[in-house]
């Protein structure tokens, strides 16, 4: 079942040589928070560029049941009147964030200051996934939760009336726990640190200060120490949210790996903090270049050029880097499969707890289409059958997962035999123009009968 309506089987098959330009949708991550801070600010904030996916969607309705005026002005335009830090109103329903952990744990952080009641829900999907990482730290500023066992939704929330300001160190990198806290520190007087030991994508403290918040962010021996001060007058913003790097993904690697490609990905984010991916497939030997590099609304972008590139090989990708790629391991491994050798992949025990087990999802998935891949808590090896060797012939669960439906449609893109994904529906939530796009560019994507 898909996370908003029955289940879309689909299939995709060899094709001839992908080209083009493909212009992917704003980055999922910055089109979450543009809406949230400038819910929280005090004026106008007007986006341009934001994603229209099922999960930003469902968190801009969020933002109206919290008291802002959110006004979409059509082809990614929209406004926002904030109510300011500490302005929330108490929603009248139930929040449902759909298929997004991000939405989901950002909002937690954002209202957990405030003294109102909030009850959140999801998809099938969101609900299996463990809310205490989020809960845990946001107890700390006062703040009460009370949820299904496991500390999973539909979950309460009941923000703090007097909220102390606190010190965390995020015991495993993740973005959207240093985020939900810094959040609630915004309603907390005083100063609220975060200290994480591997930096994690950090539009949070770039937007935070872009806002006007006091925020600053030192490397010491402790780790990366981030000290917000709390309770400031967020000033509205105008943000052009650059294209999702994540997005992009799906284009590149399918472009790498299908003979005589060339295509064109403009404008795409290239945060260091993100860009793992790239650098990961650079190193495997992938003729991808950085063409027309700029800086936009204070984050790096470039043009993306990516081409057919048969001499790929496997590599061990450095542990440290997970963090800066963790969405994109499952289409890595689809490229690790057309490549020589083994890739392996350490450091990733987060995919165990995404929208799906990820590592179990890709290597089932992959072992059905004739690739092997050994896996265990915290790593995967993937052992690369080189270019045109994929059998094929399969149908992948998706489990609820738009990443791992698009990666099983760009694998099927190069094996011998097409490849079923039982599921296409959860792609609208981050990629809504996917199968348009990328029918564009001459890839043979389709719909079967359900």
């Amino acid at each position: 079942m898909s996370s908003h309506g029955s289940p879309i089987p689909m299939s995709s098959r060899a094709c001839g040589p992908l080209s083009g330009t493909a212009e992917v949708p704003g980055d999922k991550s910055i089109s979450h928070r543009s809406l949230i801070l400038g819910a929280m600010a005090v004026g106008e904030t007007t986006i341009t560029g934001l994603l229209e996916g099922q999960d930003v969607l469902d968190t801009a309705k969020a933002m109206r049941a919290f008291g802002a005026e959110v006004v979409d002005h059509g082809g990614g335009s929209y406004s926002v009147h904030g109510v300011g830090v500490g302005g929330f109103a108490e929603p009248d329903n139930v929040i449902d964030c759909g298929n997004s952990g991000t939405g989901v744990r950002l909002l937690m952080g954002a209202m957990a200051t405030s003294p109102i009641s909030v009850t959140f829900t999801g998809d099938a999907s969101l609900n299996s996934r463990p809310m205490a990482r989020v809960t845990n730290p946001l107890a700390l500023f006062g703040t009460q939760s009370v949820g299904r066992a496991g500390g999973r939704l539909p979950m309460t929330l009941v923000g703090a009336a007097e909220p102390v300001p606190v010190r965390y160190t995020v015991p495993v990198p993740s973005a959207q726990v240093k985020s939900a806290v810094l959040l609630a520190g915004l309603n907390a007087p005083g100063k609220t640190v975060v200290i994480e030991a591997e930096a994690t994508r950090d539009h949070t403290e770039r937007m935070l200060a872009g806002f006007g918040a006091e925020i600053t962010v030192e490397e010491t021996d402790e780790g990366r120490v981030i000290t917000l001060t709390g309770q400031p007058e967020l000033k509205p913003q105008h943000i052009d949210v650059p294209r999702d790097p994540s997005s992009a993904a799906f284009p590149v690697c399918a472009a790498l790996i299908v003979p005589g490609s060339d295509v064109l990905v403009p404008g795409i984010g290239l945060n260091p903090t993100r860009a793992g991916l790239f650098t990961t497939l650079r190193e495997m030997g992938a003729d991808l270049t950085y063409e027309n590099e700029r800086t936009e609304g204070g984050e790096p972008v470039a043009d993306l050029r990516a081409k057919f590139s048969p001499n790929l090989k496997g590599i061990e990708v450095p542990p440290e880097r997970a963090a800066s790629m963790i969405d994109e391991y499952p289409v890595l491994s689809v490229v690790a499969a057309c490549a020589t050798g083994e890739t392996v992949m350490r450091g990733v025990k987060e995919l165990r707890v995404k929208e799906s087990d990820r590592i179990e999802a890709m290597a089932s998935g992959l072992r059905a289409n004739g690739v092997a891949v050994e896996d265990g808590p915290d790593w995967w090896t993937v052992k690369g059958l080189g270019h045109g060797n994929i059998p094929g012939g399969a149908t992948c669960q998706s489990h609820l997962d738009h990443r791992i439906a698009m990666s099983f449609l760009i694998l099927g893109m190069v094996a011998q035999q097409p490849v079923q994904v039982d599921d296409g529906g959860p792609i609208s939530t981050s990629f809504p123009i996917f199968e348009p796009l990328m029918a564009s560019l001459g890839a043979q994507v389709e719909r079967l009968p359900a």
